[in-house]
């Protein structure tokens, strides 16, 4: 029988860790994946260099590729990290050709877009498109309405560099033209929560719904957990809220801790818990104390324990969330995992998600004191809250990382040739 390999070409970073190409673990774990459904991988990433991840305001735990138990299957290509137009125009001829090469020597083609500028995801596709190969394209958030909804904001223009800013301005009218353009010639498109799949699936011909998590089976909240979280709801335990990812303007942390505040102004016996770092933190921490609620917000930081996260996801009663741009956060597939009801600003992705069991409630985009309310209302009937945690518990059995990827998997060999 033929071996099986497949070419990704995907803009999640390499780094060096101690001389060896490395991935944050949660890629790590969907290599492993990739890894299960295909005889060969070939992986090609740009590296990022270590004076840029050292200013990039993210804390990611690390660890070198060779070591995985799939290392012998894989194949690594290092890509320029090329995101200044500069950097873009002088390596692009030589990176192309590397693209080309890779490609004419594999089987399965699957290109994630990301941008314009330093995207060798796009630019995989136009080689594709010369050669006359099938690809499928991968998309986790709406990069146009990500990138318009958030340039001219004030945290981002107190935050990002001024080439940045100059940067997205410039490229910012090319990025739906050129996307549309890729995904049109493409085979089959591969797009992470209703959000991409309702903005990108009207130019694919093979367009499906997909999700990109790193939960397993064993993760799942069990019975028991689920109804020692349950039961003393009934007794006027104070409620618990939380929240995990990036402190950033996309994710709505000052919203977030709005919501907290309107809450404990109407008595809601709370406690709030944030974890995770980012850009916005300090400004974070600067709200908790002008608006007198560090009694009831904890913000933890970065944390790397996966299962400390889940942990935190368990024990608490409402996963809150603001995000404020068209993308497919894993931590909502997570919170439902965890039997953690999603509560939080409307999106197809997030209805998406809780549209078969439920397990969710939403408020319009922006409208924290709306959002406020509906968390009221929940809190003050506990029977509801009761029936929405137990609903996440059900809609969280939909997703596990062994299931998402071999689907994937087998969507790749069955659209292309």
């Amino acid at each position: 029988m033929k071996k099986q390999g497949i070419l990704l070409v995907m803009p999640v970073p390499f780094r060096m860790v101690e001389g060896r190409l490395g991935f944050d673990d949660q890629t790590c774990e969907g290599l492993i994946r990739w890894a299960e459904n295909f005889d060969h991988v070939v992986m090609a990433c740009p590296v990022i260099p270590e004076q840029v991840f050292a200013t990039s305001e993210t804390s990611l735990t690390w660890q070198a590729i060779a070591d995985l138990p799939c290392a012998d299957k894989l194949e690594l290509v290092p890509l320029p990290y090329a995101y200044k137009i500069p950097d873009f125009i002088k390596t692009y001829k030589a990176t192309s050709q590397l693209l080309s090469e890779k490609i004419q020597k594999s089987q399965y083609l699957c290109f994630a877009l990301s941008g314009v500028i330093g995207d060798w995801g796009a630019i995989a596709c136009l080689e594709a498109i010369k050669l006359q190969r099938p690809y499928a394209v991968w998309a986790d958030r709406v990069e146009y309405e990500v990138i318009s909804r958030t340039l001219w904001k004030k945290e981002s223009l107190k935050k990002a560099p001024l080439k940045r800013l100059i940067k997205d301005f410039l490229t910012l009218p090319l990025h739906k033209p050129y996307q549309r353009y890729l995904i049109r010639r493409s085979q089959l498109g591969l797009f992470q929560g209703q959000d991409c799949y309702s903005a990108y699936s009207p130019f694919c011909k093979n367009s499906h719904c997909v999700y990109d998590i790193h939960t397993k089976k064993s993760d799942q909240i069990d019975a028991a957990s689920l109804d020692l979280k349950i039961k003393p709801l009934s007794n006027g335990e104070p409620l618990r809220i939380c929240y995990v990812g990036r402190a950033a303007e996309m994710k709505g942390p000052l919203d977030w801790l709005r919501v907290v505040h309107l809450l404990c102004e109407a008595g809601v016996n709370l406690k709030a818990t944030w974890l995770g770092d980012g850009p916005l933190l300090a400004d974070m921490k600067s709200l908790v104390n002008e608006l007198g609620i560090t009694e009831k917000v904890h913000l933890a930081g970065f944390v790397s324990d996966r299962h400390q996260i889940l942990t935190t996801m368990k024990s608490n009663h409402i996963f809150l969330f603001c995000h404020k741009t068209p993308e497919s956060p894993r931590c909502l597939v997570e919170s439902l995992v965890s039997g953690c009801p999603i509560i939080g600003y409307s999106s197809p992705y997030s209805e998406g998600l809780v549209s078969q069991f439920g397990g969710g409630a939403f408020v319009t985009l922006n409208n924290w004191q709306k959002l406020a309310d509906l968390i009221i209302d929940i809190n003050s009937d506990r029977e509801k809250l009761s029936k929405l945690i137990f609903q996440a518990a059900l809609s969280g059995q939909q997703f596990d990382e062994e299931t998402v990827f071999q689907n994937r998997s087998d969507l790749i060999k069955q659209y292309l040739p």
